[in-house]
């Protein structure tokens, strides 16, 4: 039998909606931590309805992931057009595909309660001219919260903080109670927040500390499956940034996975690179895709933005409780044995086997992989390139000669 995974699982939620604030932030201008104030904002209106314990910490998981399929709509749909394009399309509400994209995606979660819809419909009116026509007795209650959460964090987010703008919010609600918004969800919004003072907590940013203080991050213990299942829906949010990387994470969790097993570690162990290979790249979401995807070679100054991506991996993975190992398998990929790698210029006696194997593995997937501007090289050529890097002091020696053996099994 298996051994089985931990995982603070709502504070790797709370990592990547900050990875998903970075999208929305190239598009729409929203500030960071959007989905932690979402979730925040919905945990208050919560107590409304005396929501606690697992429903509660599912509702939060909800909303910090309500946009968790930003990258694929823009990946899918929008960039049949151009950036402009998607700009106006996403401020007309033009959202139906976002949220059958994200609810599919959020199956591959472990709830603990039914979310069914709640993804589906978040972005549903009370009168039912939503993109769905739902009105609010069709709609999940968590649904009809995150949607009014996320209307005004962004109303808040585009305004001055102060008394005009809790006055503006306050009136905005009242109007559009029973259209844009139910009555019982408006009387939720202000029975949480009874004044000014209440809801700046959102602009200063101790917020966080509350929203953690109410939804304890308890670690969940997982089989391989859903680990597996968890790491994928975080990899497929990374790859669908950009069309040159399509598949890259997933393929680098499943080779690390494969190499470990190979050089034979344990369950746990495997598990950890699997999910360590999806979230490797988790920092380029933080980087602009005229960057990720410039097809001429990088200025000196484009470069420099983007090996930040790995410095990016590294803080946003800090955010998850007792992630340590994890966070830097994932984010040392570019670390070489001579120091002269980043984010940090590790030496060889600073690389531990699982962080060097990570790299190797980061290489042998990029040289392997399909591009939109380029094929993909063969195994044998991509291990020539892998051993004149070990040569190099660049990687790992031995385990170049041991992917040569484990990818090349069956060829």
């Amino acid at each position: 039998m298996k051994e089985e995974l931990s995982i603070d699982i709502i504070g790797l939620a709370g990592a990547c909606s900050y990875a998903l604030d970075c999208i929305e932030a190239e598009l729409v201008n929203i500030k960071n931590k959007h989905g932690k104030r979402v979730a925040y904002i919905s945990i208050c209106m919560a107590e409304y309805w005396k929501i606690e314990g697992d429903e509660l910490q599912d509702l939060a998981m909800c909303a910090l992931l309500h946009d968790n399929a930003l990258t694929q709509y823009i990946s899918e749909e929008l960039k049949k057009d151009s950036v402009i394009n998607c700009k106006k399309d996403l401020s007309e509400k033009k959202t139906n595909l976002h949220c059958i994209y994200g609810e599919k995606n959020i199956t591959k979660i472990p709830f603990k309660t039914d979310v069914s819809n709640v993804i589906l419909y978040h972005h549903e009116h009370a009168d039912g001219t939503g993109p769905f026509q739902k009105k609010w007795n069709e709609i999940p209650l968590f649904a009809r919260i995150i949607h009014l959460a996320d209307t005004i964090d962004i109303i808040g987010n585009n305004m001055e903080s102060g008394n005009n703008s809790w006055n503006f919010i306050c009136q905005f609600l009242l109007k559009n109670k029973d259209g844009l918004f139910d009555s019982e969800c408006v009387n939720a919004f202000l029975h949480a927040f009874t004044h000014s003072e209440s809801f700046m907590c959102l602009n200063d940013g101790s917020f966080e500390t509350k929203l953690w203080e109410i939804i304890p991050r308890q670690k969940q213990v997982f089989d391989w499956k859903t680990c597996k299942n968890v790491a994928d829906f975080f990899a497929k949010i990374v790859d669908y940034k950009s069309s040159f990387t399509s598949r890259h994470s997933i393929g680098v969790a499943e080779k690390a996975s494969m190499l470990a097993q190979y050089m034979g570690y344990d369950s746990i162990t495997v598990q950890k690179m699997y999910l360590a290979g999806a979230l490797h790249d988790i920092g380029k979401m933080a980087v602009g895709n005229e960057i990720l995807e410039k097809p001429d070679k990088l200025t000196d100054d484009e470069f420099s933005k983007m090996k930040n991506h790995a410095g990016y991996t590294y803080l946003i993975l800090s955010e998850v409780n007792d992630f340590e190992e994890i966070r830097d398998w994932a984010a040392f990929h570019h670390e070489k044995l001579n120091g002269k790698g980043y984010p940090f210029g590790k030496t060889a006696a600073e690389l531990n086997e699982p962080e060097r194997m990570m790299a190797c593995v980061d290489i042998y997937q990029a040289l392997t992989e399909d591009r939109p501007y380029k094929k993909g090289l063969s195994h044998e050529k991509t291990c020539d390139i892998l051993d004149d890097m070990a040569q190099k002091d660049f990687i790992d020696s031995d385990i170049s000669k041991i992917i040569r053996e484990c990818f090349g099994r069956n060829r």
